[in-house]
């Protein structure tokens, strides 16, 4: 890290060299794909269906991901208790959904130190999703929120080195510059380890996940309009 990066007072961060990041993939973005059912896999990079014993992801090549990551802190083992109880009460036909509705909710209100508030550390997430765009991923539309990321990619390279990649940068970054920023991050740990992802099933559902992904800081109470929120690729085609 360059003197400059260490004062990030003076100036926005500087984005890391290839040894800062996972490494990247080597393969050629396809066409989306799309329809009732989720696409077999038969790269060994990728894990298909998995889990790390709490959230079923879905890695696979050249299938659009709407993915969210949150800050360690966003969501208070207390709510989240709380949020379990009421599930119990919940069709579990219906609990997956109604989780990730009560979850939105929560982040939405913006609890935790809310670091992604912070102008340079906006801008040094939003760079970072930009930095390997075309790359390991086709990046879609995103937007950073004060505790919260949306991302919609289409991925080249595995989904976990992905998101891997995003946070370590990241969250050393932060952590590195919590004082000095005025952060108030608690402890070492800047990102929750788990991610949300759900595979985009059709057309409708592509275009609804967008307009989602854009209008969360509307929806939040953090500005009039989409195109108002500098850190979204909302506010970036707005303002090319």
């Amino acid at each position: 890290m360059t003197e400059k990066d260490k004062n990030p007072g003076s100036a926005k961060p500087q984005l890391g060299s290839q040894s800062d990041y996972a490494e990247p993939g080597l393969s050629t973005p396809g066409i989306s794909a799309s329809g009732s059912n989720a696409p077999s896999h038969s790269n060994p990079s990728h894990h298909g269906w998995y889990s790390r014993g709490y959230l079923p992801h879905l890695d696979v090549p050249d299938v659009l991901q709407f993915i969210t990551f949150r800050l360690a802190d966003s969501l208070p083992q207390a709510i989240l208790k709380q949020l379990e109880q009421e599930l119990l009460q919940v069709p579990v036909s219906i609990r997956e959904r109604e989780w990730r509705k009560k979850i939105e909710h929560w982040l939405d209100a913006g609890l935790g130190c809310c670091a992604l508030r912070h102008p340079i550390v906006a801008e040094l997430m939003q760079e970072t999703l930009q930095k390997f765009d075309g790359e390991r991923y086709r990046l879609i539309a995103w937007c950073v929120m004060p505790n919260h990321v949306h991302v919609l990619i289409e991925p080249i390279f595995s989904l976990p080195k992905i998101l891997q990649s995003w946070k370590s940068f990241t969250g050393r970054w932060a952590i590195a510059n919590n004082a000095e920023l005025g952060l108030g991050i608690p402890g070492r740990q800047f990102w929750m380890r788990e991610y949300w992802d759900r595979y985009i099933r059709d057309e409708a559902h592509f275009y609804s996940t967008i307009n989602y992904i854009h209008n969360n800081p509307v929806k939040a109470k953090l500005c009039a309009d989409a195109t108002d929120w500098p850190w979204s690729s909302a506010y970036i085609g707005y303002n090319d």
